[in-house]
């Protein structure tokens, strides 16, 4: 699709090849869900190319139930960001669909690749095209916002990379080839001594939660987010959170737990008191925020704290959680970012007191905003709830404690969108809402929510189509943790 781009010229022909692309690509990621064995437990569709087999780094790709849904999220998340901008950035096109079909390669590549190198390379390509959106088509302080989310990032990839190379070190020395293959990897014990900071798993487990931790991100990581959320134009603000913020959580999941169980579960009490004050203060923050936009970026602050929360909970109930709600927050606040964006377009003010009794003059509009919201705020039959619950559960599970004050998050997220919403669609109609009248969501602006929509509920309602493919696998993780730590207590 890329190359492809490159030799058009006409802005039509950009439109349609890249709406072409998205639909083929999307279509393709549906066809690997009926294709997906859940009975099996492991990767699918696997493929292995060598590349540089002196140092064990080889093109290695592989799917499972987790890594399924994530690749349809983006696939899906692309389409719909392809049709939300079909009137935007005329002149600019061309550019701007080159940057998006790059973010989403490499955002698919990470989801995919089994080579650790593969991975790394992937990550770290997507911060190029997403820096790239917010320096060029970003708001007034979008070069601050791109080289801030660009540094903050990269730094944390650096010690995941010095991490890859030392356990290629080590599989030389153990097996007598060196490798960065996830599946040898993990065939390999790191040792871990109770207490020690400075043994070997518990540096290299460090290294890696550090570089995801700041992708996530997670407290006290956090401070590039609202300016990247911000500045970045809508479709930067939705792939960012729809998709960007699950490769740090992802990461956790797949690297952080999976190669390094004993450091873990030892350390996870870290992560989990991380996760509250992340939820507890992006929420506190999101309630005094006068920028809606804003108001937004810092409640995927507070949401992804729960998903940090249900993986280190280190339960299968919590763990499912995390992985259902990344997919709900990719939703939910993918779409909140678009509906704040369509809003901005008619009226250039994202100020909360600019705007009063919209309810009167943009009702279609009011209610698919009050459907997003109750599903951001978990209200039963919606996806969110489905999330949060597992992971709720999950938590009091591994602490009581912080399960109950991982609870004041949820009243405090439905506090500041519920009065977000009082605000901004009812009380008395301010000048700005008078001249939305009859500015209601197009056919087009509907066809983009419609699907969103549906999700909501089908996800909320029907959770087990989805937790199907991936809880026989996360029920595996969770044992494995428990078991590879209770044998080092053991000794």
């Amino acid at each position: 699709t890329v190359v492809l781009i490159l030799f058009l010229k006409k802005v039509d022909h950009v439109r349609w090849v890249s709406l072409g692309s998205s639909i083929v690509l999307f279509a393709g990621s549906i066809s690997l869900l009926f294709q997906f064995d859940k009975a099996q437990v492991g990767f699918q569709f696997y493929q292995k190319l060598k590349l540089f087999s002196s140092l064990g780094v080889n093109y290695e790709i592989g799917l499972d139930g987790v890594s399924l849904w994530l690749v349809l999220l983006t696939t899906f998340l692309n389409l719909i960001v392809v049709l939300a901008t079909w009137t935007s950035y005329k002149s600019e096109i061309k550019t701007f669909m080159l940057s998006l079909f790059l973010l989403q390669t490499s955002m698919l590549g990470s989801f995919l690749a089994l080579d650790l190198i593969l991975f790394y390379l992937f990550f770290e390509a997507s911060l190029i095209p997403m820096a790239l959106m917010i320096g060029v088509w970003g708001g007034e302080r979008k070069n601050y916002a791109a080289l801030k989310f660009f540094l903050f990032t990269m730094l944390g990839s650096i010690f995941m990379l010095m991490a890859i190379m030392v356990l290629s070190q080590i599989h030389l020395n153990t097996m007598g080839v060196a490798s960065t293959s996830l599946l040898d990897l993990k065939n390999i014990s790191y040792p871990f001594v109770k207490g020690d900071f400075f043994s070997t798993q518990s540096l290299l487990f460090v290294a890696f939660t550090l570089a995801f931790a700041i992708k996530v991100p997670l407290f006290p990581f956090h401070t590039w987010l609202p300016d990247a959320h911000v500045q970045a134009p809508t479709p930067g603000s939705v792939i960012l959170a729809g998709v960007m913020l699950k490769m740090g959580t992802y990461g956790l999941y797949r690297f952080s737990l999976g190669l390094f169980p004993e450091a873990s579960f030892h350390y996870a009490w870290v992560l989990l008191i991380l996760s509250v004050i992340g939820i507890i203060y992006g929420a506190l923050v999101a309630m005094v925020q006068t920028d809606i936009k804003k108001l937004v970026a810092y409640s995927s602050v507070s949401h992804m704290g729960y998903v940090v929360l249900g993986l280190f909970s280190l339960n299968s109930f919590g763990i499912q959680g995390s992985i259902y709600q990344m997919l709900n927050h990719g939703l939910s606040t993918g779409a909140l970012f678009l509906l704040v964006g369509m809003l901005y377009e008619r009226t250039h003010d994202r100020k909360i007191s600019s705007y009063g009794g919209l309810a009167t003059h943009m009702p279609l509009f009011t209610i698919v905003f009050l459907i997003i919201t109750f599903s951001s705020i978990a209200v039963p039959l919606t996806n969110g709830f489905v999330g949060e619950f597992l992971i709720l559960l999950g938590a009091f599970q591994a602490n009581a404690g912080l399960g109950a004050l991982a609870l004041v998050g949820v009243v405090l997220g439905a506090t500041y969108m519920l009065w977000l919403v009082k605000r901004v669609f009812f009380g008395p109609s301010s000048e700005l809402s008078k001249s939305l009248e009859n500015n209601d969501l197009t056919r087009r602006e509907l066809a983009i929510l419609a699907p969103i929509i549906i999700l909501v509920f089908v996800m909320g309602i029907y959770p087990s189509f989805i937790l199907d493919y991936f809880g026989p696998s996360t029920e595996l993780v969770a044992e494995f943790l428990k078991q590879s730590y209770q044998s080092v207590v053991s000794q």
